[in-house]
Parts: structure tokens; sequence; C-alpha cells
């Protein structure tokens, strides 16, 4: 019997108001997985409620004790890392040693942060009268509001709430509407390792009317939202009415440049996962491959074998390189963006088909798709595809890729493969991405550094890291005069 879920609002499993459900699907069987309810703006309410109450308790609470409750989620994760592992595959559908980084990311993200529990570092410097002292401490804001994408369903849902709990905050979160319960098992664990009954709240539903909801209630502090460049405009846009705190990660377009001196071998190994890990599903993900004219033909001749090999399949099936694609409506808008190619005057090298033959029949696969004469301009080479389409476009020098590299709407990731100390410089300082890589792919960032990029890619917050603590705290400064008179700063006296 197919299972329906619930959500959990202040300790307890609920049922949508309206008692609606949505179902949630196997994208490499099609496999009916249960169903999860559709929750309206009821159901968010009770949410922000649960937590808004939870808040006053919750924010009082030593921030090592938030710690060390973060340390407990870790162990659990180690604990549960190949179960969750097998979940978010047969949900998501990426390959198993991806879905087993995705976990690792969240135990990773709950052992940094839950040594901020014994930092949050302020800061105290000198004054500038006698008698007289100045420290600057961080605050909590207050609710959270979480909306998370399907592509990372462990990791990018930990990056939010694991520094805004250890910060005090309290959190409803949204997760997407097609991996509903990898989110679900994560909020189970929280309060395994035993957080307070309503300080992690989660209502499913899609982004009208659940995620409407969320932005617009006015209890909700901080929005933090992780997918397209399109949608978070609008969140922001929305958001911004209440003067609510917008955190957005969104969209990338990002490239790997390959010059004539790099070692071809390293950077088709670099392409290659860049390219169509997670079936090219991560906003890292590299879509454009600049190569410098004089390597291109042994550059493709090195990487076009090595993408045809690449086995489509069932994530769980340890021989499948690439799973499935999320749901059909992603399907259809990467072999569209393989029509507008063609029609382009692209030329497909390799790929371009869904593939539903055999034991692919029910699921969303897509062939690796490699398109060689791409101008910058065209829409290939512009726009966000998120599927597993690289375009390669020819440069003639480094200041001409890093033309090309900055002049897209997103900044989240580049890569740079040389030998060339000198370029390796040049690079660093010129290209306008909030992460570089140098003789690698652009996938990969690591938790202690802060994620995010410029432009179009997102508003200025970073993920991760200290600087992952920013959005979700407020700056206090705290002067205290013991002089026993009163002093008048900047006042000549």
């Amino acid at each position: 019997m197919t299972q329906t879920f619930k959500n959990y609002i202040g300790g307890k499993w609920q049922d949508a108001s309206s008692g609606k459900t949505f179902p949630n699907y196997n994208p490499a069987t099609g496999e009916l997985l249960g169903y999860f309810p559709l929750s309206d703006q009821d159901d968010v309410h009770a949410a922000v409620t649960a937590a808004r109450t939870a808040f006053e308790k919750w924010r009082l609470v030593p921030a090592p004790k938030r710690g060390e409750i973060l340390y407990r989620v870790g162990e659990l994760l180690i604990r549960h890392k190949e179960e969750l592992a097998r979940l978010m595959t047969q949900e998501m559908g990426k390959v198993l040693k991806e879905t087993q980084g995705d976990v690792q990311e969240g135990i990773d993200m709950a052992y940094y942060m839950g040594g901020e529990g014994r930092r949050l570092f302020g800061y105290s410097v000198p004054v500038e009268l006698p008698n007289k002292s100045g420290v600057a401490m961080r605050d909590p804001i207050g609710v959270v509001g979480c909306i998370t994408p399907w592509n990372f369903p462990i990791a990018i849902p930990t990056w939010k709430m694991f520094p805004a709990l250890v910060a005090g905050n309290t959190i409803v979160l949204k997760p997407a509407e097609d991996t509903p319960h990898c989110a679900l098992r994560l909020v189970e664990l929280l309060y395994e390792a035993g957080l307070p009954e309503g300080v992690v709240n989660i209502v499913f539903g899609p982004g009208n009317p659940t995620g409407e909801a969320l932005i617009h209630h006015p209890d909700v502090a901080v929005i933090s939202f992780t997918g397209s460049t399109e949608t978070g405009r609008h969140v922001a846009v929305e958001a911004a009415q209440s003067l609510k705190r917008v955190s957005l990660e969104m969209g990338g377009k990002n490239a790997v440049i390959v010059m004539e001196d790099a070692d071809l071998d390293l950077a088709v190994e670099g392409i290659l996962w860049s390219a169509y890990g997670t079936s090219g599903q991560r906003c890292t993900a590299c879509s454009r491959l600049l190569v410098h004219r004089s390597v291109q033909e042994a550059l493709l001749e090195k990487l076009v074998p090595r993408i045809e090999r690449l086995r489509l399949g069932n994530g769980l099936d340890e021989q499948t390189d690439v799973g499935p694609l999320i749901n059909e409506k992603q399907l259809q808008k990467v072999h569209a963006y393989t029509e507008i190619g063609q029609a382009e005057g692209a030329t497909l090298v390799t790929g371009g088909e869904i593939t539903r033959g055999g034991d692919l029949a029910k699921g969303h696969f897509y062939r690796p798709t490699l398109f060689k004469h791409v101008r910058p301009d065209m829409r290939i080479a512009q726009e966000e595809i998120f599927g597993p389409t690289l375009s390669v476009i020819a440069i003639d020098s480094l200041e001409e890729a890093i033309a090309v590299n900055n002049n897209i709407k997103y900044g989240l990731s580049s890569a740079i493969y040389t030998q060339n100390i000198n370029r390796v410089q040049q690079a660093t300082r010129d290209l306008a991405t909030g992460i570089i890589y140098i003789n690698s792919g652009t996938t990969g960032a690591e938790i202690q550094f802060p994620f995010g990029g410029t432009r179009g890619t997102g508003n200025g917050h970073r993920e991760a890291g200290l600087a992952g603590l920013d959005v979700f705290t407020e700056w206090k400064v705290v002067y205290n005069d013991y002089s026993g008179r009163l002093q008048k700063a900047q006042i000549d006296e």
C-alpha cells in the first residue's frame, strides 16, 4: 500500500487542512513513492505560528547547547548515510555515489555549524572615550522560511537550516515537491537529536500556494531561497514588500576554459564530471567549454568518446554513470534547447536524444549532449539549460576567454586549465564569478568557504562558511560607559 505522509508542525504530524495531496515519483522508473500534503495558506500559518512561539525559548538556549544538537545530528547523518543516499537516488535520480556525497555535505555542515555554537564571532574594538567599552554581537532574527530545490535535497536544506539554528532562529522548511521525503527524513533526524518541538516545522507543496504563503507571511523575518533566477526575482520582489531579509541562490551558466598549454587528459576528466554529473542538474554544472582553437580538435578527440561511453540508468545500479532528469517537464525543456541549438546553427556532435528504450522506458533519460561551432551569443550559450548539454566555444586568447566567460547574466563558477602561473593569476583576478577553480572542474564546493555568485546568480549573500551566518543574524552593538558622567562621542568639549 502506498504511504501518505504528513506535515510536521509544532511537534505534531498533520494532514493538509484541505485534505489534498500530491504524488511523488521515482524519475528513473516511474514508480509511485508516496503521497504528500498539498499545503495551503492555513498550513503555512500554523507552521509559522509554531515557529514564532518556539523562537522565544530557542533564542535563549545557550549557543553551545544549540551547537551540541547539531553535533548529534551529524552523528545521526553518518549512521543513516546509506539509507538517506538510497532514498535520495530513488526520489531524485542521481547515482548513489553522488547522493552519498550529498549526505556528506550535510554531515560536514552539521559539524562546522555545531562548532559555531562556541564562537558566533562578534568583535570588540577600542572606543574613543575614556572609561567606556564597546562590543558588536550577533542576534537571531526570528522565523526563517527555507525554500529548497530538488537537486541537492539533503545538502541545501542543511546549508540553510544549520546556521539559522545555531544562531538561535526557528524554521519553516518548504522543500521542492519533487523530493519531499528526503527533507522529511532530515527533519525527523533533527528531532531525534534533541531539537525542541516547534523549532523546525516542515510543510509540503508547490511554489503556489505553499511557497507564496511563506514569503507573504508577516511573521516570517527571513526567506532563504535556492532555485531559478526567474523565481528568485519574484521571491525578492514579493518579500521586499514586508521588508523581509532575502537570501537568493539562483542560476548558473558556468564555463571551463582550456588553454593551449593545458593537460588535456586532466581537462577531460574535469569536464566530464562537471558537465554530466547529476545529469547536468547543478547550479555549478559546466555548460560552456571555452577551448583554445589550437587544441580544440585534440580535446574533442579525447572528450567525445568518453561522453558516448557514459552509461544511462537507475542510479542504484553501480554500473550507471548518468541518472535521469528529475521529471518530464525538465526532459522536454532540455530537448527543446537541443532543437534551439540546431536552429541557431550549432553542430550537434553527440547526444541530443530522449532515451526511452528497454530498462529506461519509464524514466526521464536524456543522452549526454555536446555542441560545437557555438557562438557566445547563442541561446544555448547564454541561457541555463539545467541538463546534460555542453556547448563548445572556440577562443584565441585568455583575454577573449575571460570576456566570453563574463558576458553572461550569471556569475557562479568558472574554471581554467593551464600550466602558466601568470595566466592563473590573471584569471583569478578577472573572472567575475563567486567560485574559481584552477585545473579542476566547476563543481565541488566545500562547506567551510562561502558559496554563491554574482549578477543573476544571487543577491549578494553567501551560504556556508562564516558568511553563512550573516543572513540569519542581526548585528547588535552594546556601549558600556562606566565614567559616571555624560560623554558625547564626536563632540568637542
